[in-house]
């Protein structure tokens, strides 16, 4: 067997990871990068492999820094099947399209401003018709069940387990034979936190002797989940007395939920005032519907919730967003309110309208909830927080950052520090041959890895892209 890491290694977008089995080579998520726009352009475009030799693909969970390359994946040559959970079929099937469509609009946007400077002009990396050809590829399996990969036989058992990172989020258990040995192998995904709402908290995966660990907050520590609607309502009430809008960048998928759910109880304690709150995103709505589908994925709580007849995620002060017409008159709204707009880093799609309109004015507030990389304007948010007047580009024009910018990471749906620790002492040392981390800044990556080593395990690679390993 044999190990690539085509994509989030020492970084955190673009999950791919190339296995090589029995000759038959296996793709472990085929995300977007995501970064300074004509880099990612070109990463995103050129795979490190030829995607005529994947025999399938095995997808962790729906976030387009996982998902979202599937269909240029599809468009240069992959004709097999591509393997997930049912949730994150379904998601997929919004967000890649969505994904196309922000793709078309954001290159036509671009290249006004490139043509202006005399630069070549970009194309979108794929259309809906690529995503089309891809959905018809997905092949679902629920939680706990074991199922092989056409054409391999029994050389590969796969099993999803629940990662509470997002609907349908899954860590991947490979069990492998290969000249008369077996061995377990396992990707993480995303690991999601204990007690985060809605989700179910993740799971152990069991013994493994070969792991691909995310790393993305190994040397943070999060404020507790239990603290996020607490912290939410002081941010609401500060941002009322001020007078100003809330934007919020969010992932349609995830963050807004658990954002909406949190307002809904909120607002059921009479704990924030009631004041217009706007979903605006077409991608989130949809999504929302989505989650309604899927209450495999529910932990007890929401589950009981939604027995006794409460919609958790409909309010009277929220109003979802779908027209661009409608997105357009939140602009020109004097009155406060909540706006949750994706993309989740700022890079694309409606809220970089609502930050462009809203960025300069010293009463408005900039809602950070969710990890932002390297190169995206979220990170330059995140920057600006302590040094107000910081200048940030939006559609590549210079905005003062005046507005107020709050991070709350008790939001997050990665697992930090301490239960990337905890996850990991679980594992029999004897058993656990090899850890590669990827997905994670380089520091956070060292950081994990000096914690491991505090715990006994010892035997800690942190990739570099391109790098191949044999077992």
């Amino acid at each position: 067997m044999k190990i690539k890491f085509c994509g989030a290694a020492r970084t955190v977008t673009g999950s791919q990871h190339l296995l090589q089995i029995n000759g038959k080579k296996i793709l472990l998520d085929c995300g977007l990068y995501q970064g300074r726009r004509e880099e990612a352009y070109e990463v995103n475009k050129n795979f490190l492999f030829d995607p005529q030799d994947v025999h399938a693909v095995v997808l962790s969970h729906a976030h387009i820094d996982h998902s979202g390359n599937l269909p240029q994946l599809v468009k240069q040559g992959f004709s097999g099947s591509i393997y997930s959970t049912p949730a994150t079929r379904d998601l997929c099937a919004i967000m890649l399209q969505d994904s196309a469509h922000i793709q078309v609009k954001d290159t036509e946007f671009a290249n006004k401003k490139r043509k202006q400077k005399n630069l070549y002009p970009f194309k979108p990396l794929y259309d809906e018709k690529d995503v089309i050809n891809t959905l018809s590829k997905f092949k679902t399996t629920g939680y706990h069940q074991d199922f092989y990969i056409d054409g391999l036989g029994d050389a590969m058992q796969v099993r999803f387990i629940d990662a509470g990172h997002i609907l349908g989020s899954a860590e991947v258990i490979l069990t492998i034979k290969e000249k008369g040995k077996e061995y377990k192998f396992a990707f993480t995904g995303d690991l999601g936190r204990p007690h985060l709402p809605i989700l179910r908290d993740p799971e152990f995966m069991g013994n493994v002797n070969f792991l691909i660990s995310e790393s993305t907050y190994g040397g943070k520590f999060h404020d507790n989940p239990t603290e996020m609607e607490s912290q939410l309502a002081r941010v609401i009430t500060e941002a009322i007395s001020r007078g100003g809008k809330i934007i919020v960048p969010a992932f349609s998928v995830g963050r807004t939920q658990e954002l909406i759910y949190a307002l809904s109880q909120l607002w059921s304690r009479k704990e924030i005032p009631s004041f217009p709150v706007y979903i605006d995103s077409p991608l989130s709505s949809s999504a929302t519907n989505i989650f309604k589908l899927h209450p495999e994925c529910y932990d007890s709580e929401t589950a009981e919730l939604i027995s006794n007849g409460t919609n958790i995620f409909e309010l009277p002060m929220i109003k979802y967003i779908t027209k661009v017409e409608d997105s357009k008159k939140l602009n020109s709204m004097k009155e406060c309110a909540m706006i949750i707009s994706a993309s989740g880093m700022a890079e694309s799609g409606r809220v970089l309208h609502h930050l462009a309109n809203n960025i300069e004015d010293e009463k408005a507030t900039v809602l950070i909830v969710g990890f932002m990389a390297e190169h995206t304007l979220g990170r330059r948010l995140v920057e600006a927080k302590d040094a107000p007047g910081t200048e940030v580009n939006i559609f590549g024009e210079p905005y003062k950052a005046n507005a107020k910018i709050i991070v709350l990471n008790s939001f997050s749906a990665h697992a930090d520090r301490r239960e990337l620790l905890d996850y990991f002492n679980k594992f029999d040392r004897n058993e656990l041959q090899q850890v590669y981390l990827v997905h994670g800044e380089l520091d956070q990556q060292e950081a994990l890895k000096q914690g491991l080593g505090e715990l006994n395990i010892k035997n800690v690679i942190i990739p570099s892209k391109g790098m191949g390993v044999q077992i």
